[in-house]
């Protein structure tokens, strides 16, 4: 069987970064991430916005390693850092007066990885 290799470029820097960024810091949470974003685009996560209402409390970090779509509602403040975001899922969590953040702007941020948990 051919292994499957990333192709997008803005991706591959991502990973590489996230490798780095858990080495320098001792955050085995960004190896984590780095190798689920490695995946194939078919395994990769996608969670809807009413899963982060369910599984988050209310000012809470979370990241997912995919995308994340619009369904459903979303009724707390929440700050999430995705892969991707469609653009009605960024609309209700603004809405919700929670925060859409990149991978790179989350780790300058807090970049031993505390208090994040990883949706998905």
């Amino acid at each position: 069987m051919r292994k499957v290799k990333t192709t997008n470029p803005e991706l591959i820097k991502l990973i590489r970064f996230l490798k780095k960024q858990s080495i320098e810091n001792k955050a085995e949470m960004w190896r984590d991430i780095a190798e689920r974003l490695a995946k194939p685009r078919r395994k990769r996560i996608t969670v809807n916005v009413s899963r982060l209402n369910r599984c988050t409390e209310k000012k809470e970090i979370v990241v997912v390693p995919g995308k994340v779509l619009g369904a459903g509602e979303i009724n707390h403040p929440i700050t999430v850092a995705a892969l991707s975001f469609s653009e009605k899922a960024k609309e209700k969590i603004k809405a919700a007066r929670g925060k859409c953040l990149s991978f790179f702007e989350l780790i300058k941020k807090n970049p031993k990885g505390s208090n994040v948990n990883i949706v998905g």
